[in-house]
């Protein structure tokens, strides 16, 4: 069964990281529902925040992928609740 899931994602230096977070944004776009981020500029950081809709197997993998990104920092919250 799939879970609706956020995904909060910390980039520091943002401009080292982007290209990387994209593409695996990019290559679960087929799981991903909306995306917002929030750029603080003088501090070098951006916060960004994916929300899908997947089986946990996925989920784990798209958190596991972006964790793996040098600078950034990933954290996911996943719903109780099974969806369809």
């Amino acid at each position: 069964m799939k879970k609706i899931a956020v995904i909060s994602a910390v980039l520091e230096c943002p401009h080292d990281a982007q290209k990387a977070f994209n593409e695996v944004i990019s290559d679960n776009a087929d799981i991903v529902k909306g995306r917002f981020g929030i750029p603080f500029q003088s501090e070098d950081i951006g916060i960004v925040s994916v929300t899908v809709v997947a089986g946990m197997d996925r989920i784990d993998a798209i958190t596991e992928s972006l964790d793996k990104i040098p600078n950034v920092s990933v954290k996911t919250t996943v719903s109780k609740k099974e969806v369809n």
